[in-house]
């Protein structure tokens, strides 16, 4: 599934428990995503997506918000 999504044009961020897809062409820029955990996601910050700075379950409820589908995710 992950092969699945970079050759969709998706980059993985890595987390030891949960990895973060980010394709920016389909980004709608909605901010969902750093309002919802700064913590996770920082645009000021290099990797500006970092899975392990919160809980999986965290990661998920974010990414969840997402409208674009901009931002999936794959559980270990």
């Amino acid at each position: 599934m992950s092969n699945e999504l970079t050759e969709k044009g998706y980059r993985c961020y890595t987390g030891e428990n949960i990895d973060v897809y980010f394709n920016t062409a389909m980004c709608q820029h909605s901010g969902n995503c750093v309002r919802g955990n700064a913590n996770i996601f920082k645009l000021s910050r290099k990797p500006w997506i970092m899975p392990d700075n919160a809980s999986v379950e965290e990661v998920k409820r974010v990414i969840d918000t997402c409208p674009s589908g901009a931002l999936q995710y794959r559980e270990k």
